[in-house]
């Protein structure tokens, strides 16, 4: 382990390695430690459970360094729960416990200069955030620990309103003097796509954007592909996959508009089709459709509904759990629920969604900000239990209440407390598929978060 941090800590020094040229170094760090208490997070609990409570940290070092026509990034982090390790040195260290990594590595270069062609003409490549729109589809997903980042290239066009990237990656399991194949299962923390478990082979995407009067419209046309596999014929559980030569392709193409309306009243809608295959090979026909508007009251309360309606099978066929809108590589957290029930980590059926809500934002000073969401979750299409008896596509009722206040511009405190009334729907065999569930459940959190940050300017030597 201290071999591994010296090279963590040469390659950052490395980066910033200049023979005099005007620059500027920026450096910056994050510690963000969160409590919870999770009775029935992700999924209903079993009834009698005792609810959990523990405290996660994320620890991060950012080191930045522009010069003519080049940015370099490196962003360092540490993610453990409190009591994970020994408290002395921790011998025992796994790669499966150690969370230690390169959250961010890349460098940028202007293949112009800098606004005399064009606002921005570059190339971005390596370790990276890819952060789009409302972060609905391609996200960093900052709310986990962890986050989200992608090995890819990425070309950007900026210029008089219009933005176009085109971005590209192309994954390994290790460097290989034969064969292609890869699994999809990347070792340390990992965030892959929403509902499938595994990370993509390779992807290419076209995202372009217009800034408009009254407001901005976007189009996204996303491609992962996944490789192709198959089980011995003695593997009659499935348990372990062979990998092959060859790849499952899906796409994902729609438009993401944001704007107002009447002065007073804030527009998004989302409207996105999937086709191609799922990484089993299924064949997808799926979409995506959103609409809320929040309409601002007062200067300081603003309130408004909204609608979301992903497509999934029609409950008629359990075995067709691929069949279903995967949400990519966004932040669901932001969007389904605090309580993380629908497209994170615990799955929940091949079915669709329908989410109805209500969002209100009260600003009660410049510092201080409070949030209350009331969710209506519901399937697109009804289900049956297990001795085929047809159930109500109700889900639950969810509701949401969030605090954030700035102590300091670098110092913020936020916490919150959600609960869900759920029907039998959601802990039935082709949802959740929990037996015996409670039908209430509960969620609270306490987050400190520090961001101190420092700019060298000038010559540096």
């Amino acid at each position: 382990m201290k071999n591994q941090y010296r090279i963590y800590f040469l390659v950052a020094c490395g980066l910033f390695v200049t023979s005099g040229l005007h620059a500027q170094l920026t450096i910056s760090g994050q510690l963000r430690t969160r409590t919870e208490v999770r009775d029935g997070q992700g999924s209903p609990s079993v009834r009698d459970t005792v609810p959990a409570v523990f405290t996660s940290q994320r620890t991060r070092i950012n080191i930045g360094y522009a010069g003519y026509r080049f940015k370099v990034y490196a962003s360092l982090q540490d993610v453990r729960v409190w009591g994970q390790d020994a408290s002395t040195i921790n011998r025992t260290t796994t790669d499966a416990y150690d969370g230690f990594m390169v959250h961010e590595a890349w460098g940028e270069i202007s293949l112009v200069d800098t606004g005399k062609v064009v606002k921005n003409f570059s190339l971005k490549i390596g370790r990276q955030e890819l952060v789009y729109d409302d972060v609905r589809l391609l996200g960093n997903l900052d709310w986990l620990q962890q986050a989200r980042r992608h090995d890819a290239a990425l070309l950007k066009f900026e210029h008089n309103g219009w933005t176009a990237h085109l971005g590209a990656a192309f994954n390994q399991n290790a460097e290989r003097k034969s064969n292609t194949a890869y699994n999809g299962i990347p070792t340390g923390y990992t965030a892959g796509t929403n509902g499938i478990g595994a990370m993509y082979k390779s992807m290419q995407f076209l995202y372009a954007a217009k800034k408009l009067k009254f407001g901005t419209i976007s189009a996204l046309a996303f491609k992962d592909d996944f490789s192709k596999f198959h089980f011995a014929p003695t593997d009659t559980d499935k348990k372990t996959p062979i990998y092959d030569q060859g790849v499952w392709s899906r796409f994902t193409v729609g438009s993401h508009f944001v704007g107002t309306a009447l002065k007073k009243i804030a527009l998004t809608a989302d409207g996105f089709y999937q086709g191609g295959h799922y990484r089993e090979g299924t064949s997808l026909d799926e979409y995506f459709l959103s609409l809320s508007a929040l309409y601002a009251v007062t200067p300081k309360f603003s309130v408004g509904p909204g609608v979301d309606l992903t497509s999934g099978n029609n409950g008629s066929d359990p075995a067709a759990k691929y069949q279903r809108f995967d949400p990519l590589y966004g932040t669901p957290h932001k969007f389904w629920g605090y309580m993380d029930y629908f497209y994170v980590a615990d799955g929940f059926g091949p079915s669709g969604l329908l989410d109805t809500y209500v969002k209100s934002r009260y600003k009660v000073k410049d510092n201080f900000t409070l949030t209350l969401d009331v969710h209506r979750f519901a399937l697109p299409h009804a289900v049956t239990d297990e001795s085929g008896v047809l159930l109500s596509k109700t889900l639950g009722t969810e509701v949401d209440f969030t605090f954030n206040y700035a102590l300091t511009k670098i110092i913020t405190i936020e916490g919150g407390y959600s609960f869900t009334a759920s029907t039998q729907t959601l802990s039935s065999v082709h949802v959740k598929n929990i037996k015996n569930a409670d039908r209430f459940s509960q969620w609270g959190y306490v987050m400190l978060a520090i961001r101190p940050e420092a700019v060298l300017g000038g010559k540096l030597k």
